[in-house]
């Protein structure tokens, strides 16, 4: 069953909103990053990873962001360039923003921290007025980013994005993507997320992500009640997931669908959420059951922990299918009906 709607006459399969940076992986694996000399550079954040996967998966993307206006934001815009995806829409910051900078600690492929540079960022310098009604009437879906909410004038260009998309028919994804840096209460990150949750049909979290979205309103704990929650609210699907326990999708006619990890060789402990994010996403503006998203999904999300970088490593149609079937043909199925 199709849970939601995606208008096939529009030319963009989806527009993402939000973060870019640049991330600095090290070279010299398996030791604290105050140890780490080598570092290769890639292009960062979540919302452009999600949107270099899903323009390797073969899907036309755009983009609402801003960049710095120097070496950095040349890179990143010339990066999207090559991937095809869109740029028309995204802008150089004025007044000297420069573009988050990300360190990651590659501890152990079970232990891996993250440390950003966040201050005076670029990609929360998007403004309202930067949020064009005409291309989002060209696109199937618009995704929010949780980051993209932190501070003004992001948040209310992410606000306005999703009430246009409401008012011109295009799907509204959340990933929740919660990042603790810009925030300034607990409370401040629950209203904004709810805000935006409550006008999405899809919801991507995991169980910490929706716990800080429900704070304010009070709900347990629990999976099945947060689904139940948001569904009221509207919302078609619902997926949360629990890292290495696997994840679920809750539909709003009561059925819900589980996936385990696909086993890998895993190098680090990051980046598979964007990697899952692409490939289920593609699965269903393609037209794939909510099963088989699931299943696409968590085979990207192997894929990334056992490469060195995101946005550099995602993999292309042909390249997650053959996984897929090399690893069922080990293991058997990941995903089941609950």
């Amino acid at each position: 069953m199709q849970y939601i709607t995606f208008d096939s006459s529009r030319e963009l399969d989806l527009i993402l909103l939000g973060r870019i940076a640049i991330d600095f992986n090290p070279v010299d694996l398996n030791r604290p990053l105050e140890e780490s000399s080598n570092f290769n550079k890639y292009l960062g954040g979540s919302p452009a990873n999600i949107a270099v996967g899903m323009a390797r998966l073969g899907k036309k993307i755009g983009f609402f962001a801003r960049v710095s206006d120097d070496q950095f934001g040349d890179y990143v815009t010339h990066y999207f360039e090559k991937e095809g995806i869109d740029v028309s829409h995204i802008r150089r910051c004025e007044n000297g923003e420069k573009l988050g900078l990300t360190f990651t600690e590659i501890k152990s492929p079970t232990e891996s921290q993250i440390l950003m540079y966040r201050d005076g960022v670029a990609d929360l310098q998007l403004s309202p007025e930067d949020i064009d009604e005409e291309y989002i009437k060209k696109a199937k879906a618009v995704l929010i980013s949780g980051t993209a909410l932190a501070a003004s004038p992001s948040r209310e260009a992410a606000l306005k994005a999703v009430m246009l998309a409401k008012k011109n028919g295009a799907a509204v994804i959340f990933d929740i993507d919660y990042r603790a840096y810009t925030w300034k209460s607990m409370d401040e990150i629950s209203i904004y997320y709810s805000l935006v949750a409550r006008d999405s049909d899809l919801i991507l979290g995991s169980r910490e992500e929706f716990d800080l979205t429900e704070r304010i309103a009070g709900i347990p704990s629990e999976d099945e009640e947060s689904a139940r929650y948001w569904h009221g609210q509207g919302c078609k699907v619902v997926v949360i997931k629990h890292g290495k326990e696997g994840s679920t999708a809750y539909a709003c006619d009561g059925k819900h669908y589980a996936v385990r990890p696909f086993p890998t060789n895993a190098l680090k402990g990051f980046g598979g959420g964007d990697g899952y994010a692409s490939s289920f996403l593609r699965a269903l503006i393609d037209g794939c059951s909510v099963p088989q998203a699931l299943e696409y999904g968590s085979a990207s999300a192997s894929m990334l922990i056992s490469a060195h970088s995101c946005s550099a490593a995602m993999p292309t149609l042909k390249e997650v299918e053959q996984f897929i079937k090399e690893e069922k043909e080990k293991y058997g199925e990941m995903v089941a009906l609950q």
